[in-house]
């Protein structure tokens, strides 16, 4: 088969525009603990069926009172009644007050709590206000979170623990999410060889390990997904194909790395088009030039979305961070402009004297300073940058930094 022709090198944002564009949210919904639910995009709006809080409260230990009771700092009140948080009180008459204590219901009749810093409790009963209160100061009011009725939570988010929490005070112990995309995940290489299995003294020249297969699939274990790791696929066309079509069964995405060049022992490219498409190939970044996208069809209906990965750790690490990341966020229907890469402004503390005629991604590392350096060795084979660095900068086709410069920085804290 004739290899397939494609146009010039993708910008990263058309890239990744197509990317999104090719895939629709999955629509499966699962509904999970609300304990488990950290990091699972919600499927449905969250209303809140109750008002939070359902009372006025306290917002302080101290002492609940009318305000209008004190005219002067050192006026003094008889205590009526202590009122724990979980227990109702009675109704304050004149001159009155009620020792209270953090989330305990306000008493009726109340408007205000004094702190007990800035009180004096007397033997006699009664409370000194050391300071004149105003009306509503250290008071929760019902409804001041949420109210009844109010969306707390909406369709597409990527839920966090400050969410989980929220949905709790709702009185939610369950919340239905996306299902997970299932991801299959398999090197190619005849070359590779998993650490264990052999010791390094006795590896076979031009062996190396396969360091590519652990952290992809802890990226997409962060990322969300089920993986299924189909291990090393020999560089072999018919071994490649049946990886592909026991790949694309009962999984949603297919990831690969390797073997997405244009060499004799590069199976997948091919392998992928007698099966399905390739409708994205290479991109004008480095590094991640050889990046692909297809689709593999399934012996019954449907297809697999496929992704072909460079066989080099750092362009792979790179590119599921920028192009796989915003993808498999896409199948789960998170909301939001997934077409965004976030970015801070930073001050360069290296220079670059050489421009490149793709966009670069240069590991960094936040320094003491404030400002940035890069790892000395920027080549796409040393994943020892990527350990290194917390971060990206972001260096525009053609450009050239000097020190001083306020460069791009992608921290990668956003993204992992």
């Amino acid at each position: 088969m004739n290899a397939p022709k494609f146009s010039a090198l993708r910008s990263l944002e058309e890239a990744l525009a197509e990317l999104l564009a090719a895939a629709q949210p999955l629509g499966e919904v699962e509904t999970v603990s609300t304990f488990d639910a950290d990091r699972r995009v919600l499927a449905q709006d969250v209303v809140s069926p109750l008002d939070v809080p359902g009372f006025d409260n306290s917002q302080m230990d101290g002492y609940a009172m009318h305000s209008a009771d004190v005219r002067e700092a050192g006026a003094e009140l008889r205590v009526s009644q202590r009122i724990p948080a979980g227990h109702f009180g009675e109704a304050l008459q004149a001159g009155q007050a009620a020792r209270i204590f953090t989330g305990a219901p306000m008493p009726p009749g109340a408007d205000c709590v004094v702190m007990q810093e800035e009180c004096t409790a007397l033997d006699d009963g009664r409370v000194k206000v050391n300071v004149i209160p105003k009306a509503g100061q250290w008071v929760r009011l019902r409804g001041e979170d949420v109210k009844q009725g109010a969306k707390a939570l909406s369709k597409g988010e990527l839920l966090a623990p400050a969410a989980l929490g929220l949905a709790a005070s709702l009185g939610l112990s369950q919340l239905q999410v996306s299902r997970r995309p299932r991801v299959a995940l398999f090197s190619t290489g005849d070359e590779l060889v998993m650490p264990g299995e052999v010791k390094p003294q006795d590896m076979k020249p031009g062996a190396i390990y396969n360091s590519n297969r652990f952290f992809l699939r802890a990226m997409l274990l962060r990322a969300g997904c089920e993986v299924t790791d189909l291990g090393i696929v020999p560089d072999q066309r018919e071994a490649t194909l049946q990886a592909l079509q026991k790949a694309a069964v009962s999984h949603d995405l297919i990831v690969t790395s390797g073997g997405v060049s244009v060499g004799e022992e590069d199976h997948i490219k091919p392998a992928v088009q007698q099966l399905g498409s390739l409708d994205l190939w290479s991109i004008s970044m480095k590094p991640g030039k050889p990046f692909a996208y297809g689709r593999v069809n399934r012996s019954n209906q449907g297809f697999a979305h496929f992704v072909g990965l460079p066989g080099n750790p750092v362009s792979s690490f790179v590119t599921v961070l920028l192009l796989v990341r915003p993808l498999l966020a896409r199948l789960t229907g998170q909301s939001g402009d997934l077409s965004t890469i976030d970015s801070i402004a930073l001050r360069a503390d290296f220079m670059k004297a050489k421009a490149d005629k793709r966009r670069e991604f240069l590991r960094a590392k936040r320094n003491a300073e404030g400002g940035l350096d890069i790892f000395p060795n920027q080549n796409s084979s040393v994943l020892t940058s990527a350990v290194w660095a917390d971060g990206l900068v972001d260096v525009p086709a053609g450009h050239l930094i000097a020190k001083g410069d306020i460069v791009r920085f992608i921290p990668f804290s956003g993204l992992l």
